[in-house]
Formats: C-alpha cells, sequence, structure tokens
C-alpha cells in the first residue's frame, strides 16, 4: 500500500505517524511546499530570534530516516484523482492508493488600499512569512499589525522582544474577540501596552497607498485616525489552502468537505487540518491526522471532537483557557467569579455548559471538557460550579450518562 500525504503540520506528521505503526511495511511519501517541519504556533519566537528554522521543528530528529518516509519538497500543482496522481510544481509525479490532504491554510488578506500588492505587507501564517517579517523587521522601527487575534498579537509580541514601536488596529472593541470576552482580553492588553505597544480599538484600516519605492508608509483608519509605519502585518484570518483542487472534483466548502471518518466525497481521499475547516487548534489537527490515517489503513474510527474549540493563551506569563463556546447568546446564563489572581466565566445553556474560560490557574481543566463534551445537565446540582472535580460524580463515558455523587 501506497501512502501520499500532502502537508508536514501536525496534521500531516501525525498521520504519517500513525500510519507506520499500524504498517511497517507500507510506503509513505510526504509532499510539502515547506522546507522544514515547524510549528506554526511558535513564529513568533523566530520572529523575536529565540529560535531558528531547526528548534521550530516539532517532530523527532530523524523523523523522515527513522520511518522511512519520503519527504518531496515543493508545492502542488494538481491532482487527478482518476489516474489517482498528485502532480508537483517541480515536475514530480507521484501516485498514490490512498491520499491525505493536509496543507493548512494560507494568511487572507484584506482588498484594504494596496495591502496585496505592497512589498512591505505580510501575512504570518508560514515560515516563509516568519523569515521575510525578520529581514524587514532589521530594517523598521515602526510596525502595525492589523488584527488582534492569536497570530495578531503572536506578532506583536515577538516584535516587542526586538524593540520595535509595534501598532495594533481592531475593529471589535476589545482584542482577541474570538477568544475571550472584555473583560479577560483587558487584561492582556494592559501588559501588551506596558510592554509599549499601541492600541486602535473598534476601527478599521481604510486606506493604503503605496508609494514610488512600492511600500506603504501610513495607514489610515475609518475613524479618520493615521498611523505611520515601515511594515505592516496582517492577521486577518485564513483561508484553506486549496487552490490545487480545482478540476480534482473533490468538494471544498467553507474547507474541503469530509465526513465523520474524514473522508471527502472522492474515493481514497482524506483531509485533516485547517484545510478541512474544523477546529483550527493544534490537538485537533493532531487527532484528524490519527483519525485519518486510521481510516486510510482500513479502519473504522470517528472523529468527535467537533463539539468545542480549546484555546490556550500565554503572554507575559498570564495564561489563559478556552474550553468550548463563551459567548453569550440570548437566554443563556452566564456564571463568573474572579479574585485578586483569578477570574472564571461559564456560559450555560438550558442548564449544559456550551463554554467555560479560567484566567490564572487553570489546573483540573479537564473536568471541563468532560462536562462539555458529554453535554452533562449541571442544572440540579447544589455546588459552586466552579468548585466541581471528577470527584462530584461518575459514568460510564457516555454521552449524557453519569451519576452524581455529591
Amino acid at each position: 500500500m501506497k501512502y501520499v500525504i500532502i502537508g508536514v503540520g501536525a496534521a500531516g506528521i501525525t498521520a504519517a505517524e500513525e500510519l507506520r505503526n499500524i504498517d511497517d511495511k507500507c510506503e509513505i511519501v510526504m509532499i510539502s511546499e515547506d522546507k522544514y517541519v515547524h510549528s506554526r504556533c511558535m513564529l513568533h519566537k523566530y520572529i523575536s530570534h529565540e529560535r531558528d528554522e531547526k528548534s521550530l521543528n516539532f517532530a523527532d530528529e530523524n523523523f523522515f530516516e527513522k520511518n522511512a518516509i519520503k519527504w518531496i519538497k515543493s508545492p502542488i500543482k494538481n491532482i487527478d484523482t482518476n489516474k489517482k496522481e498528485v502532480y508537483t510544481t517541480d515536475g514530480d509525479t507521484v501516485e498514490y492508493d490512498k491520499l491525505l490532504i493536509a496543507t493548512g491554510a494560507n494568511s487572507f488578506i484584506p482588498p484594504v488600499g494596496d495591502f496585496r500588492k505592497a512589498s512591505n505587507v505580510f501575512g504570518l501564517r508560514h515560515l516563509h512569512d516568519a523569515q521575510a517579517i525578520d529581514k524587514m523587521a532589521d530594517e523598521s522601527e515602526n510596525i502595525l499589525i492589523v488584527g488582534s487575534g492569536l497570530v495578531g498579537l503572536d506578532a506583536a509580541y515577538g516584535l516587542l522582544e526586538r524593540g520595535k514601536n509595534v501598532t495594533i488596529v481592531e475593529m471589535a472593541p476589545s482584542i482577541l474577540p474570538m477568544q475571550l470576552n472584555p473583560h479577560a482580553a483587558a487584561e492582556y492588553q494592559k501588559l501588551f501596552e506596558k510592554a509599549g505597544a499601541k492600541f486602535y480599538l473598534g476601527c478599521r484600516a481604510e486606506k493604503a497607498e503605496c508609494m514610488e519605492d512600492g511600500k506603504i508608509h501610513s495607514v489610515s483608519f475609518d475613524t479618520g485616525e493615521s498611523v505611520d509605519c515601515d511594515m505592516i502585518i496582517v492577521a486577518a484570518g485564513v483561508r484553506p489552502a486549496v487552490e490545487f483542487l480545482n478540476e480534482s472534483g473533490i468538494e471544498v466548502e467553507r474547507g474541503i468537505k469530509v465526513d465523520d471518518f474524514m473522508k471527502t466525497n472522492v474515493d481514497d481521499v482524506y483531509a485533516a487540518g485547517d484545510v478541512a475547516g474544523l477546529s483550527g487548534i493544534w490537538p485537533n489537527a493532531m487527532k484528524q491526522g490519527k483519525t485519518a490515517a486510521v481510516n486510510m489503513a482500513g479502519g473504522c474510527e470517528k472523529y468527535e471532537d467537533r463539539f468545542a474549540m480549546k484555546n490556550t493563551i500565554n503572554f507575559f506569563g498570564l495564561v489563559s483557557l478556552c474550553l468550548g463556546n463563551i459567548k453569550e447568546e440570548e437566554g443563556d446564563t452566564v456564571l463568573e467569579q474572579e479574585d485578586m489572581k483569578n477570574y472564571k466565566r461559564a456560559v450555560l445553556k438550558d442548564g449544559k455548559l456550551k463554554g467555560i474560560l479560567l484566567q490564572g490557574d487553570i489546573s483540573n481543566s479537564g473536568i471541563w471538557q468532560y462536562i462539555i463534551k458529554n453535554e452533562i445537565d449541571l442544572s440540579n446540582i447544589d455546588k459552586n460550579i466552579f468548585s466541581l472535580s471528577f470527584a462530584d460524580f461518575y459514568g460510564t463515558g457516555e454521552r449524557g450518562k453519569y451519576v452524581w455523587n455529591i
């Protein structure tokens, strides 16, 4: 059996390792545009010079040699699913019996002014993005970051470490709008401002014109304010990397459409990670890669972690953990608890926990993932919800089946 995996990110590497564990005789080929295996979560440490290309590697040393995996370093041109062949831009033709697409996602550069043609505007999604940012940062002092999500703040953190003047513009009224509520986000804003960052919140970039040198040196906002800059980093979302799938017959919606077994609509073709448009976080990508590998090898394993997003945030020593959906909707019940060092927020709907946010002490957080995943009804408990532990109940592990022990 010959397995081909496109992409060497979390999903692809995990899938390859699982396939080798299942079958020590199979042929495995990995193809990627990346020249180095790297953690995209750590790209800001490359910008800050805390790590280099090799130390961003999250795979075992000599991973490809130890697992007898051939690695072709070339972008993908297209796929012929009828012939079961993958074609690279370097002229390689790679046949497969089973194919996994794990190409991840690319930064989205919005059509704001001349953002898409200026030579000093970058996304931050791949190592080559970080390399380009690092190079231009040597000659840049004033840097504008568009977007204050995790990627934007990662970039800000890395550049602040290098002593750069960093300004962040965000459309939402608070930073980290997809991860945190305004109260928890304010704590990080204070820390970034203390480190020298400036914020423009509740406004958007509107005008940005290239000068004769091909660069944008000033960006105006819809509030009428403007900021001078030497470089711009756009962290305004991503799009699944599916450009090479035209005429492949593989169905794409928000990402590549997959079933519960990570299989696409085309026989013997699977997808995992950000390209599949599911929860775009590291642990989930690994689980998707493993699930896909098991099923490619003839197994029958479902991917069951679509229920919740899980984000861990750590800037300047302040740690937050967000599980599930903490955005309040009509009819939800919100519970909060706070002291000098910790903040906790739980959102419940019809007595069941939708999501929880922990800031400060995030120990013993496994209980919350269990409660959310199993849709446990908390409406009749007679105890402070934030004091719950596994000792309070036990169950079969099946959805919704439990017995209170309090």
